[in-house]
């Protein structure tokens, strides 16, 4: 402190007042740019924060969304819980309750879907259709409960007679494979026991 005081005082006084106005600038120079430095990251950070939150409330915002798929995929999952039947029985019962006959029925080879899902396909054909019991057909077999889609539904009208069709029918069953411990994977089976 002595040798800046000694070093001061060796100053010419031009030099002396030179140093008191290098020094004021500096000393109000750093009065106002600590605090725009600390207004700026106080700013960022608040920014930072402001984002934080936004995405915490999308989330929570979200919950009730992702309750609802999950759900969704849960119901999914347990419509595979149980195995669809044979198809060509299945198809064959929902008819005759809705007055038809199935003269024709043939059961395709099974498509795997992925790893998990095996599809099962049977088609028949009907003739001398009326569209009434086709379509309580079709709906006895959309609202039977099992992972069952109609996959193909060809209708032809016969010549000229009224209400009375030809129809090719594909039905579908997806079936979830299950894994057995130690064994290749296989699917699972109707409650009949065979093997779709």
């Amino acid at each position: 402190m002595k040798r800046l005081r000694a070093w001061f005082d060796g100053l010419a006084e031009r030099e002396r007042k030179l140093v008191f106005v290098f020094l004021t600038v500096f000393g109000v120079f750093a009065l106002l740019l600590v605090p725009y430095g600390v207004s700026s990251s106080l700013g960022d950070r608040r920014d930072h924060n402001e984002a934080l939150r936004k995405a915490i409330q999308t989330v929570q915002g979200s919950r009730g969304r992702i309750d609802e798929v999950k759900e969704r995929r849960a119901q999914i999952d347990r419509r595979y819980d149980k195995p669809a039947p044979a198809l060509a029985g299945f198809i064959e019962n929902a008819a005759r309750k809705s007055g038809l006959e199935i003269p024709e029925s043939q059961d395709r080879a099974e498509i795997p879907h992925g790893k998990k899902y095996v599809e099962r396909s049977t088609v028949v054909r009907l003739r001398k259709v009326s569209l009434l019991p086709l379509v309580k057909m079709l709906e006895a077999l959309e609202n039977a409960g099992h992972p069952i889609v109609v996959s193909r539904l060809n209708i032809r009208r016969r010549g000229r007679e009224a209400d009375s069709y030809d129809v090719e029918l594909g039905v579908s069953a997806f079936d979830r494979v299950a894994k057995k411990e130690g064994a290749k994977t296989t699917p699972s089976t109707s409650s009949s026991g065979e093997k779709p």
